[in-house]
């Protein structure tokens, strides 16, 4: 079963998924950091708040401790238990996500570009001419010839 599983990982496929997922992580962080700390803040001035990640309702306001009473510390409230419907931070991962799905969609179209203008242009084999059209051709070669003999 040892044996089994060193094949299992040693296969190249294996690891090149281990290295994009490693990658992969490092390269949310950054599109993350970029969302929160550059992009949201903008969209959050534009919608009249400096942090979108904020907006949210609270679904049950009895359920609210008295000390946070008018709070609108989103953290805060989520970790004293109050049910928040937190649309605000749904709205920065949506963003997140089309962004990452950009990024990713970008290198795969230069991936696809490079590889086709790096490919030698395929010559198309040659067709066959069928047999009849070979052999009505050489009688008319002989024809031409004057060959009386067939």
């Amino acid at each position: 079963m040892l044996n089994d599983f060193k094949a299992f990982i040693m296969r190249g496929n294996v690891l090149d998924l281990a290295v994009a997922v490693i990658i992969g992580a490092a390269f949310g962080k950054i599109v993350t950091s970029l969302t929160e700390d550059v992009l949201m803040p903008i969209i959050g001035k534009i919608f009249g708040g400096l942090d979108f990640s904020s907006y949210f309702f609270i679904l049950s306001p009895d359920k609210v401790p008295p000390a946070l009473a008018g709070s609108t510390d989103y953290a805060a409230l989520k970790k004293a238990g109050v049910p928040l419907l937190g649309y605000g931070e749904f709205i920065t991962q949506a963003v997140n996500f089309i962004i990452i799905a950009f990024i990713i969609f970008m290198i795969v179209r230069s991936v696809n570009r490079l590889v086709t203008l790096n490919q030698k242009p395929v010559e198309a084999a040659p067709v066959a001419e069928p047999a009849d059209l070979v052999l009505l051709r050489e009688i008319r070669d002989e024809l031409r010839r004057g060959s009386t003999t067939v």
